[in-house]
């Protein structure tokens, strides 16, 4: 059975692989670890380039198919692997980077494509000279970060500091800081083929990505095309604009953006697949497989029999990531006699794992329509804060 070497580990995607006949090898970096049964390297660090190379020698893997990255922070060792290994796909680790480092790519960008200003900053750039630079507050964040991880929005010289805490280093490339844009987000996860865009949707977050981080719930739910005419033109007219300009490879990209007044304002653009529960999402909403169409865009394959069942919506989706309640008393049963669901898992198990942005629990629903779809969410999250008996309205 081929083999496809796999950067991190999610359950979704190893299921997606062995229904393509392929059998995944995981490099991964502690805590995430594949179950037990699956072959694996851990690493200390999953962007040490020479150090994944060495895992993967030393594994000597035989009938090597593809790379693949599970996250952001694999997708400029996938481009290394295949240059070592000669397998298809993006070989180009230097056009990786635009789309890891955040003041990279900004600065990338052509002129007309309106961004926050982004600089880097380390312990040796004062809070008054970045203020200066990009205003008063302005945000924090990690280079090539993901997930809002490390992210702080600063408004003093105390915050600042705080903000600085998580990067103990001395490096002055590892920070950046970037004026703040306080508007709502979206994102666009599509596919990027032949210097063209081949598929796209849109959607919502129901708090930042950083809200999140900070202890609120994560979920996001998918836009209505026919309602939003005017807003989807601009995020494909900016997705291709941006992925033209960075010279994107043919890629599955997640591209997050702020609805201003005066138009989208570009967040950043990665060139991987969409974290949480959105490969889900956008199948049951379109029918396009995103795991499917990353593993054969790793095969050389192309992408256009993975995006052959791409459909009109009938019902759209979205997704909330659940965590335990204040008072540890809500249950699967509690949801469930509450709202309905497409999918629901919910441990309320005090030795429960607990992933990215607290989740303990995750959940799928649907509507016809769009806003209500956006309020059932609402009151999920809403009654996930506030626990049963406290439906809150």
């Amino acid at each position: 059975m081929p083999t496809m070497i796999v950067i991190g580990y999610r359950e979704d995607l190893d299921q997606a692989i062995r229904h393509r006949g392929l059998d995944p090898y995981y490099l991964v970096q502690p805590p995430a670890i594949p179950p037990k049964d699956r072959d694996f390297t851990r690493v200390d660090d999953i962007e040490n380039a020479q150090e994944i190379l060495r895992a993967v020698l030393s594994a000597r893997i035989d009938d090597v198919a593809g790379v693949l990255s599970v996250h952001e922070m694999g997708v400029f060792g996938a481009a290394y692997l295949r240059q070592q290994l000669n397998l298809p796909g993006n070989t180009d680790s230097k056009r990786v980077l635009y789309f890891r480092d955040k003041n990279l790519q900004k600065s990338a960008l052509p002129r007309d494509i309106k961004r926050a200003r982004c600089r880097y900053a380390s312990r040796d750039t004062s809070f008054t000279d970045l203020a200066d630079d990009l205003g008063n507050p302005f945000v924090i964040k990690p280079a090539t970060g993901a997930g809002a991880l490390r992210t702080s929005i600063v408004r003093s010289p105390e915050e600042y500091s705080q903000a600085l805490e998580p990067f103990p280093g001395q490096s002055e490339v590892a920070i950046v800081a970037e004026s703040f844009v306080d508007a709502p987000e979206v994102y666009i996860d599509g596919v990027w083929e032949n210097g063209d865009l081949r598929w796209s949707s849109m959607s919502s977050y129901h708090v930042s990505p950083l809200s999140a981080a900070r202890g609120d719930i994560l979920a996001a739910y998918t836009l209505d095309r026919r309602q939003h005419s005017t807003l989807f033109h601009q995020a494909e007219t900016l997705a291709g604009h941006v992925l033209t300009s960075l010279n994107a490879p043919d890629c599955v990209f997640h591209l997050e953006a702020f609805t201003e007044e005066a138009g989208l304002t570009f967040g950043e653009c990665a060139i991987r697949l969409p974290g949480a529960l959105s490969p889900q999402v956008n199948k049951l909403t379109y029918g396009v497989d995103l795991f499917d169409v990353e593993i054969s865009l790793a095969l050389g394959e192309g992408a256009s029999q993975a995006l052959a069942n791409n459909s009109t919506p009938e019902r759209f989706h979205g997704y909330i990531l659940l965590r335990s309640a204040p008072a540890g008393n809500l249950t699967q049963q509690d949801f469930e006699r509450n709202f309905r669901f497409d999918e629901l898992h919910y441990s309320s198990s005090p030795d429960a794992p607990v992933g990215p942005y607290g989740r303990v629990g995750q959940a799928i629903v649907s509507d016809p329509d769009e806003l209500k779809l956006r309020q059932t969410i609402e009151e999920i999250a809403r009654f996930n804060e506030a626990g049963p008996g406290q439906r809150a309205e």
